[in-house]
């Protein structure tokens, strides 16, 4: 689903076709649509797709933040750097964490970020952004590095960009983020408190209807120490080509559409399904198409996955298909939508045959469940929506989702991609009901409140695995600049 359809399942962002220009590095194709990101008010998860260039003019800021935003190294200003950062506090608490029947767990974090972007005249850059993740609370688990991390380079890169042939290109090489998909297969992760980042190259071009974006990247691992910790997964390579496409605005009376097909491959040389560990070799061909028509935002997408398992082909289908109606003129007005979503399963408990099992790569680990307990595989969801503003400043989200599992002879499986152990034992369809709320308070354009509450009811599947409900409220402060 496109995060237009429903804030109540997006990781505090805005629709894609809707956003404000995103990247410095596009000036022909809409920045929105270029796989860069979002930006609203001027902030992008990726900090390095914003572009604060007005700030080089000191009669146009407004205090001594808005002079970080544009450091001149050169007195023409065509080299210069932009300083970011965020601190964000934040406390969760889940009943029955694991779905278990066990103490609450509640998690108090802090985020503490800072970055620079280092521009060298037109055609080059440096982007380096450190990060330190602070866990303490109850009943924590083994939180992961991405929660608990004394300092972590979280992304450090350089980027070449030019003309060609009238076309933007660009290559960029080194630890980023990737945001160049559908937000169900990947996103920054902006739930966790560092960033799922990647270690490679991408390159791109771009012209005025159509763009290319190539790419080859590893997984990253964080460590919980220092910098030194924090290693390319050479186990995790994901490779390919993500294309895009400006449909005319002619369409449907006005419209701003965009098509994306992509070819990617995925290779895992220690992939679980099941009782198994072995090398998968996973390719995705897949078509995305979102943006708006009218009152009416898009989010669509079908993928299908093929490859091989430990020598067994895999024969995979996704699709992810949302809307939402707008209930007036103006960009704040109420919305309603439903999201309809699939994930093919079968086989994962198999030694033999095909695997049917799709992957959901990096995608939002959020967008089904807050709680973390649900993913695109072995999943059919439905969920209708509402979004409103009920003062100035204010968005309201909310949801009611119905989960179920297309084949009940594979598990259930949870936003982390494993599987909810004993549910491939026990029969049945209905998985779990989820009510879900969430409230917006932008602040000011660099301090905002987000406050979340679920209620996860387990129904056939899980409690026949002895799995519990649970109920989870998260409410976090966040300062950029």
């Amino acid at each position: 689903m496109g995060v237009a359809v429903s804030p109540a399942m997006a990781q505090t962002v805005t629709p894609k076709a809707a956003a404000e220009p995103a990247s410095p590095a596009s000036t022909a194709y809409p920045t929105s649509a270029a796989g860069d990101g979002n930006t609203v008010a001027g902030y992008n998860q990726s900090r390095w797709a914003e572009d604060w260039r007005k700030y080089c003019d000191p009669s146009k800021r407004d205090d001594f933040i808005d002079a970080l935003k544009c450091v001149k190294l050169t007195e023409d200003g065509k080299s210069y750097v932009t300083f970011s950062g965020e601190l964000r506090t934040r406390v969760n608490i889940t009943t029955n964490p694991n779905l278990r029947e066990v103490q609450q767990q509640r998690q108090d974090i802090a985020r503490i970020v800072g970055g620079a972007d280092v521009h060298l005249g037109d055609h080059f850059r440096v982007f380096g952004e450190l990060g330190r993740a602070e866990l303490q609370g109850i009943n924590l688990g083994t939180p992961g590095g991405n929660l608990r991390n004394q300092l972590a380079v979280q992304q450090l890169f350089a980027e070449v960009k030019g003309k060609a042939l009238g076309l933007d290109v660009g290559v960029r090489a080194g630890r980023q983020e990737f945001f160049d998909g559908p937000q169900l297969l990947t996103v920054g992760r902006d739930n966790n408190t560092l960033y799922f980042v990647l270690d490679g190259v991408r390159a791109y071009a771009r012209g005025k209807d159509a763009r290319v974006d190539v790419f080859d990247l590893n997984y990253v691992t964080y460590g919980f120490q220092g910098i030194s910790d924090d290693k390319t997964n050479p186990d995790v390579r994901f490779t390919g080509a993500t294309f895009g496409f400006r449909l005319s605005p002619k369409l449907f009376g006005g419209s701003k559409l965009f098509l994306d097909p992509f070819v990617w491959r995925l290779r895992n040389r220690r992939a679980v399904w099941g009782p198994t560990t072995a090398l998968e070799e996973r390719y995705f061909l897949g078509l995305h198409a979102y943006g708006d028509a009218g009152p009416v935002n898009i989010d669509w997408t079908v993928n299908n996955q093929r490859g091989t398992f430990n020598n067994r082909p895999i024969e995979a289908w996704q699709a992810f298909i949302a809307q939402t109606y707008r209930l007036g003129t103006k960009p704040d007005a109420p919305r309603v939508g439903v999201h309809f979503d699939y994930g093919s399963g079968g086989g994962a408990y198999q030694r033999t045959g095909q695997l049917n099992t799709t992957n959901g790569l990096f995608g939002n680990n959020i967008y089904y469940s807050y709680g973390l307990f649900l993913t695109p595989t072995n999943l059919l969801y439905a969920a209708p929506n509402v979004t409103f503003s009920p003062v100035k400043g204010v968005r309201l989200a909310t949801e009611y989702g119905f989960a179920w599992r297309p084949d009940e002879f594979d598990a259930v499986y949870r936003a982390s991609g494993a599987a909810w152990a004993g549910t491939q034992n026990v029969r049945g369809k209905k998985v779990a009901e989820v009510a879900r709320l969430q409230a917006t308070w932008t602040i000011t354009p660099r301090l905002s409140f987000v406050g979340r509450y679920e209620h996860f009811k387990a129904d056939t599947v899980l409690q026949r695995a002895n799995l519990k409900s649970s109920d989870f409220w998260a409410g976090w402060l966040s300062f950029r600049f």
